[in-house]
């Protein structure tokens, strides 16, 4: 229902990446993807593709993107990332992913950047099994966490957690319910205090490992503001109520709550999100946006 007046209207978050993942209708123009953009290795490019998906998600009526993908290809046998990275090289990575995150933004298209800390060297795929990424804290300063700490020093507002084990920093927990990971590197670390998501927790790596409704609580113990879930409304509605009975029996305090919606409204009003709705899409004037574009860098 259409109420622009709504004070905490929704955040309509879609995979826009580009290349294979890309959830809009098949009528829309093919976006490159991340690899054959690095190829390119053109900042101006890398930010009119980020307006490009911008366009794209305002003529839907979608406000957030979980995108761009700030993992470093440095695993040629990722099964995941793969051509879904700009690059192996840290400073293409990062100097194009936050021109597309610029892109995005410019739009009034709120930007996740993804997948925190580093989805960039595992050999299994979080959407099947816990991938295992056996780095110290140092070796991630050195790869993978640099293209994250770029982008939250250039107006990263929210970021996206993944769901990787990192033994040697947190023995127990999934990157995605880690306070080590969230709360100590990227909040204290990194200095980041946007909105912190976790990747969907109906994925393989959590649910074959873990009790769902409890890692979302201890996902938000570690720290992430907005849990994802989503495939099966029984299951978000049982996540839900997970965090509400966490609350009630004072496993999570209301201040932990609090922060997070702090976040959230901020972040809300930052790009003044309104609930309207989309009264038509008008796909010949957006195809030739992105025939514009692409004709200028692929002639």
């Amino acid at each position: 229902m259409e109420n622009e007046d709504n004070p905490q209207p929704l955040l309509l978050g879609i995979d826009q990446e580009g290349g294979d993942v890309s959830r809009l209708p098949k009528e829309i123009i093919h976006i490159p993807t991340n690899q054959e953009i690095g190829a390119r290795n053109n900042s101006q490019f890398s930010y009119e593709i980020g307006t490009l998906l911008g366009k794209e998600l305002n003529a839907f009526g979608f406000n957030l993107n979980f995108a761009p993908v700030l993992d470093v290809n440095s695993n040629p046998n990722n099964p995941v990332i793969g051509d879904r990275s700009f690059s192996n090289d840290t400073d293409v990575v990062s100097k194009l992913g936050i021109k597309t995150m610029k892109g995005i933004q410019s739009q009034n298209v709120i930007s996740v950047i993804k997948h925190f800390p580093g989805h960039g060297d595992t050999s299994v795929d979080s959407h099947l099994n816990l991938p295992v990424v056996d780095k110290s804290l140092e070796q991630l300063d050195e790869l993978e966490l640099l293209p994250f700490k770029e982008a939250i020093d250039n107006g990263a507002d929210a970021v996206m957690i993944a769901h990787l084990l990192l033994p040697k920093i947190d023995g127990k927990f999934p990157s995605s319910m880690s306070k080590k990971v969230i709360t100590d590197i990227l909040r204290e670390q990194l200095a980041f205090d946007g909105v912190v998501i976790s990747d969907d927790m109906t994925m393989n790596a959590i649910t074959n490992n873990y009790d769902m409704k409890e890692a979302a609580v201890e996902s938000v113990l570690a720290g992430s503001d907005i849990i994802l879930v989503a495939h099966d409304y029984n299951k978000i509605i049982a996540t839900v109520d997970a965090l509400k009975q966490a609350v009630i029996k004072g496993e999570i305090s209301e201040d932990r709550i609090n922060e997070s919606v702090r976040r959230i409204i901020g972040l809300k009003n930052k790009y003044t999100i309104r609930d309207k709705k989309v009264k038509s899409i008008d796909i010949e004037t957006l195809n030739q946006f992105i025939r514009n574009i692409l004709n200028q860098y692929f002639e």
